[in-house]
């Protein structure tokens, strides 16, 4: 962990690479992440409206650095419950559109509760987007086309990532989840 690593951003980067890539849940992360491409940043949202400047900051720095790929915006505080963060989510996403985003960037949400509409709390499905903290993805949506527009069957990956987490189950899914966050004691 270097010095600039909050304990969310170790968690967060260990959770990147050894789950997200480990698994191969998104296809494009992992030339991103040798590339040292994605941005990690921790802010609170208890102070809701703090944390959607800092969403609007981070665009800014999307426009401005086109070396940065991805910034993983991770929430500190404040949306432990998964609807105040659904709440938050839906908040980001017209703000996003209200300042000239919509088209530009776009939001993929993770949580450690995450629960998808109409699933069981406990279907292992849910852990391809359980995280160790609530976080707010943001992604250039030309670079996500491009790379969607390369891969030989986008459509499978959702489905493939639901067969191998049901594969993986919750027993496993919690302690790889859980030793993410180890990382964040080291």
């Amino acid at each position: 962990m270097s010095s600039d690593d909050t304990a969310a951003i170790a968690a967060t980067r260990a959770w990147v690479e050894r789950f997200v890539v480990a698994h191969n849940l998104c296809p494009f992360a992992a030339p991103e992440i040798r590339r040292d491409r994605v941005r990690y940043v921790d802010v609170s949202a208890r102070d809701v409206e703090g944390a959607l400047h800092t969403l609007i900051d981070e665009c800014r720095r999307l426009d401005e650095q086109p070396a940065i790929e991805t910034t993983l915006l991770i929430l500190t505080s404040g949306v432990a419950d998964f609807d105040d963060y659904l709440d938050l989510l839906g908040l980001a996403e017209a703000l996003l559109e209200a300042e000239g985003y919509e088209g530009v960037y776009q939001l993929a949400s993770f949580h450690s509760d995450y629960c998808f509409d109409g699933a069981e709390p406990d279907d292992p499905a849910n852990a391809t987007n359980r995280s160790p903290w609530p976080m707010l993805h943001l992604l250039r949506e030309d670079s996500l086309s491009r790379a969607l527009d390369n891969h030989p069957d986008p459509h499978a990956i959702p489905e493939r990532n639901v067969a191998l987490m049901r594969r993986l189950g919750n027993a496993r899914l919690d302690a790889e989840r859980a030793a993410c966050h180890a990382a964040d004691e080291a």
